[in-house]
């Protein structure tokens, strides 16, 4: 991690909010033993600091804050119309970490959210069980890190560890990790489970500099999803979402040559395209939070209460990056 990042590091989770039925479990204590944190501040529930008005989303991802909170209700949810399911029937996402470290500027969870502030649900097991009841007749798709990114928490938190062992002991479970990380330590030693897939969102590396603060460079990433290929996981490729930017054929051609001067196509389980789309109420938050966003201010066409770029600029877009991607990658295996 460079000094950079380091710094801004130095500024994170310097207070923690607990819930006070939160303190009854071990993991609270395991997680708050890792912080470096100047103060505790007992809450009755989490909402009355993560829901409050008057915050502002963009400050706060200078500093963000934790708050340990029991989640009594909606372990899992359907995945929404705008995500990709990948043919999977029964698909699902679920939510044992609310916001993220990192601080990407069209991240949807600031159109979602009034606080950056991370929310940790410390009862993952009855998010287990509410799983395994529903997998005593059917399988499961199952999207774990929509609301944040886990690998890229991972350190504190400990939770890939506790998703892979309990993806282990269900075989009819399928679980997607997607990230824009390189933490992958935790992902060596391990015995490998298919049904575990990696997924990483990469970018240009221009964009990722400017518009994708604190994640991994692209070139890290590159070098991460190497390594855990050689491991023998599971990895998609995401190529999503897909922004208009400047010397958008250029930009998005490095990308694409440089993501495959790593990777070949026997080596991955697919890879998905998509353009930058988002509900209505999102964007006007968002837009409220980044006035001087060139990404969230760009003259979206809405169709059905989602904002996208017009039917022909996605249809240009998606196309362009497809048939670059095609060059490497058989044709079953790309998703749209």
């Amino acid at each position: 991690m460079n000094s950079s990042k380091k710094k801004l590091w130095n500024n994170f989770f310097s207070h923690v909010y607990v819930e006070r039925d939160a303190y009854d479990y071990s993991l609270t204590r395991e997680i708050l033993s890792k912080l470096r944190y100047r103060e505790i501040i007992e809450i009755n529930d989490y909402k009355s600091a993560f829901s409050k008005n008057n915050q502002n989303f963009r400050i706060q991802k200078n500093s963000p804050n934790i708050i340990f909170a029991v989640k009594k209700e909606n372990y899992i949810y359907k995945g929404a119309k705008v995500c990709e399911s990948f043919g999977n029937d029964n698909f699902y996402y679920t939510s044992s970490i609310v916001n993220c470290i990192y601080n990407c500027e069209y991240c949807y969870l600031q159109g979602v959210y009034t606080s950056a502030n991370i929310v940790i649900f410390v009862n993952i097991e009855d998010m287990f069980n509410e799983i395994t009841n529903f997998l005593k007749n059917d399988s499961m798709y199952l999207c774990i890190s929509y609301d944040t990114d886990m690998l890229g928490l991972n350190n504190i938190t400990g939770f890939i560890e506790k998703w892979y062992g309990f993806a282990e002991k269900n075989k009819n479970l399928t679980i997607e990790l997607r990230t824009k990380s390189d933490n992958i330590a935790v992902l060596r030693n391990k015995n490998i489970n298919k049904n575990f897939i990696l997924a990483w969102t990469l970018s240009p590396e221009n964009f990722i500099k400017e518009h994708e603060l604190l994640t991994a460079k692209l070139e890290n990433r590159l070098k991460a999803i190497k390594e855990v290929i050689s491991l023998g996981y599971s990895v998609r490729i995401c190529f999503d979402p897909i922004i208009y930017i400047k010397n958008f054929e250029e930009e998005y051609g490095d990308l694409i040559e440089q993501t495959f001067s790593y990777i070949k196509n026997s080596d991955i389980l697919d890879v998905s395209i998509g353009t930058f789309r988002i509900s209505k109420e999102y964007l006007k938050r968002m837009r409220k939070n980044m006035e001087d966003s060139s990404i969230l201010m760009y003259p979206f066409t809405c169709v059905d209460g989602v904002y996208s770029y017009s039917e022909e600029r996605n249809l240009y877009m998606i196309n362009y990056v497809k048939n670059l991607v095609l060059r490497h990658v058989n044709d079953n295996k790309v998703y749209i």
